[in-house]
């Protein structure tokens, strides 16, 4: 008989590992650096588990190295991503599971990043929230934060937070796996916890949840703020309350060996009195979180209140992302395109949504000529027969693209 709760050294029982394989597999992604595929490993889950539950619960697992990965930034440049094999993401859900249980109860509530019942548009709607009484915002960039995490640090929390021996070992040998760099060479991990593993996020938040939400709470507990992972906004009433927290804050993130973005940390002047010109809204998540002018009823005196809409930047990588599908070189019929591109359509409008639907009406409509293109190339048709064959297709079908019920061709 089969005992699915049988331990070793270790308390990690084969349902724990099965579990985190389900877990892992509902994400997909790929493979590390030894080339195993999922599908590989579906067809020899049995053996594949076994030998890693065996491996986990005996205390002999040992990580590879992370494969390095290049993603381009919105903001230009690459971010490197480190990707685990697919057996060392199911050894880090394991982990990840049992550590969660601990740390989750202890993380502040203005923490939204990477946990469980919590999401960008609560963060982004607690910044508006507490911009209505807060003239000043501190938009905080921290440069390098996944590459710069101080081993010793964080496992120093980690041992505050969690007793289990064989967490903090498995912890420990996650963090100095190393890393398979681009060209092929194995560079040793000093410091940082790579993007691209299952327990990063959530090592990650622990480390900021002692470096700053605890330091906040204890030393400026009347500054409210929101944290997703490591993007940080701190609201003050004054200029000078935000001159001194960013001082302050620059001073504990040195001790606690990081490093705020020189350019990319600034105050932001909501709509209060400063002798020194601020930016006049901050981006965060997406969204832009700026004052938009109102009369007000009755009286018709003009107000200033804080408002979400979407950023710039966001728009302007939305529309490369639809210039990137090559929209007007597929030949294929209208409702096989529709069919393509509609998940990457209804992606961005339940995201950015969100808050206000007409923000987004300049890149619906950048979309819908792209469409337009289409009718060009493949009907073979001037501009004005394009449009009326366009629209003759909206009267028939107008939920054939998602975004035709808010913005018609």
């Amino acid at each position: 008989m089969i005992d699915y709760y049988e331990t070793k050294s270790q308390p990690i029982t084969k349902v724990m590992v099965w579990q985190a394989y389900k877990e892992v597999k509902s994400n997909a992604g790929s493979g590390g650096i030894d080339k195993m595929s999922w599908e590989y490993l579906q067809k020899n889950a049995s053996k594949e588990l076994y030998m890693l539950w065996n491996r986990l619960s005996s205390g002999s697992y040992f990580p590879k190295a992370v494969k390095q990965v290049a993603i381009p930034k919105k903001a230009g440049g690459e971010r490197l991503l480190g990707i685990p094999t697919i057996l060392d993401r199911i050894a880090q859900q394991v982990v990840r599971k049992h550590l969660e249980r601990i740390l989750e109860p202890q993380f502040h509530n203005s923490s939204f990043g990477y946990r469980p019942n919590r999401s960008c548009h609560q963060a982004v709607e607690q910044a508006n929230a507490n911009a209505f009484n807060h003239d000043f915002a501190i938009d905080l960039d921290i440069k390098g934060f996944f590459d710069n995490i101080d081993h010793e640090l964080l496992m120093k929390a980690v041992r505050h937070y969690c007793s289990d021996k064989w967490v903090l070992m498995y912890v420990e040998r996650w963090l100095k796996a190393g890393v398979v760099q681009k060209d092929g060479n194995f560079k040793p991990s000093i410091s940082g916890t790579p993007q691209g593993g299952v327990i990063s996020p959530l090592l990650a938040n622990l480390f900021l949840h002692v470096v700053f939400d605890k330091w906040m709470n204890k030393y400026h507990p009347e500054k409210p703020f929101e944290r997703y992972a490591d993007d940080i906004v701190v609201h003050c009433k004054t200029e000078k309350q935000a001159i001194f927290m960013l001082r302050q804050i620059k001073v504990r993130m040195e001790l606690c060996k990081l490093q705020l973005h020189e350019v990319k940390s600034k105050i932001v002047n909501l709509r209060g009195f400063s002798n020194t010109k601020y930016s006049k809204g901050f981006d965060f998540l997406g969204f832009t979180i700026r004052p938009r002018a109102y009369k007000t009823k009755g009286t018709g005196e003009v107000k200033s209140i804080p408002c979400i809409c979407v950023s710039q930047k966001s728009k302007t990588s939305i529309m490369q992302k639809f210039k990137e599908l090559n929209i007007h070189k597929r030949r294929k019929p209208l409702e096989v395109l529709a069919k393509e591109i509609n998940p990457v359509i209804r992606g961005i409008i339940n995201y950015y949504h969100y808050f206000w639907k007409d923000d987004m009406r300049m890149v619906w409509k950048q979309l819908n000529t792209r469409i337009l293109k289409w009718v060009k190339w493949e009907k073979d048709l001037y501009k004005m027969e394009s449009v009326k064959y366009l629209k003759t297709k909206y009267k028939e079908k107008p939920n054939l693209f998602a975004h035709w019920l808010l913005v018609y061709p």
